[in-house]
């Protein structure tokens, strides 16, 4: 059995570490509508579900019932440049926070969605990332994004602690 002292210092210790991982902060509003549409893959934290593939895009529409149908497609380079598409659904678990969204491509699985910079002027360009930190893309409506742009998200993925040093361009041609 542990001792008072050691009890004391691992409960500091574990306090401590829960503490290091700062709530993410996604922004205040977003206009789904507005959001829908074909967005294009700049750069990304590597995942396993993304390797090999380039001309990365999704495109989100509205449904009827209100969610949001997901489509994510992109060239395998791995496989002679084949096409790949995956269809999915997006749903807001709290109707009050539009910025944080579920995703999910095979029942019952669903990852965060969470939109964490967004042009909310134009709808031009976003910032989405989660919880834990694993998973980043940036977004944007054309198939380039001027480089201050990509810096700014970036530097703001990294104040969110996201690991930058590992965040990889994705081939648009």
């Amino acid at each position: 059995m542990p001792s008072k002292k050691a009890t004391i210092i691992l409960s500091i210790f574990f306090l401590s570490c829960q503490t290091m991982k700062k709530d993410l902060a996604v922004v205040d509003s977003v206009d789904l509508k507005r959001y829908a549409g074909t967005w294009f893959e700049i750069a990304k934290l590597p995942n396993s579900f993304e390797k090999g593939l380039k001309c990365v895009k999704a495109t989100y529409s509205i449904r009827d019932d209100g969610k949001i149908q997901v489509i994510n497609e992109g060239i395998n380079v791995k496989k002679d440049d084949k096409h790949q598409t995956i269809k999915g659904v997006a749903y807001l678990p709290d109707k009050t926070v539009l910025a944080k969204l579920k995703v999910r491509f095979f029942w019952p699985f669903s990852g965060n969605y969470w939109i964490i910079d967004l042009d909310k002027e134009n709808y031009q360009y976003a910032l989405i990332g989660e919880p834990s930190r694993k998973y980043l893309w940036i977004l944007c409506r054309s198939k380039i994004m001027d480089d201050a742009l990509y810096t700014r998200l970036i530097n703001k993925a990294k104040e969110d602690g996201f690991d930058t040093s590992r965040v990889e361009m994705t081939l648009q041609e």
